[in-house]
């Protein structure tokens, strides 16, 4: 099974730069006449999307896309080498701090959210990683 991820954005050249600057990743592909970009450089190719705030996600739900920080039980987390060095890079490029760095047995974790109010964790592990707590 492969996972693709993908993200909604409210403009798609800004959500390419975003994920470019922040956490380094590429465009691959641009498909659907130029509303959707794949960028690679990621374990999962991750797809951004480009949906325009106020539309509906889906004709039953009755929701509309807001681009507000918004809270989900779902999110992605992004291991990385340097938990400090990754924070001030997606800092740059434009993300918001929600919590200090935290240090767990594991390793290290931030929280952040993205320009379209998505939240997301940069995670360095040491040692065992997520072994020390199985």
């Amino acid at each position: 099974m492969q996972l693709l991820v993908n993200i909604d954005v409210e403009d798609l050249e800004r959500g390419i730069a975003f994920y470019r600057d922040a956490l380094g990743l590429r465009v691959g592909r641009r498909l659907f006449d130029g509303t959707v970009a794949e960028m690679l450089g990621a374990s999962s190719k991750i797809y951004l999307l480009e949906k325009p705030a106020r539309s509906t996600p889906s004709p039953e739900e009755g929701s509309v896309r807001d681009y507000r920080r918004h809270w989900t039980p779902v999110h992605l987390d992004f291991a990385v080498n340097d938990v400090f060095a990754a924070m001030r890079r997606a800092i740059a490029a434009g993300a918001k701090v929600e919590t200090e760095v935290q240090t767990f047995v594991w390793g290290q974790q931030v929280t952040l959210s993205d320009l379209f109010g998505h939240g997301f964790c940069l995670l360095a592990f040491s040692g065992a990683g997520y072994h020390a707590v199985a």
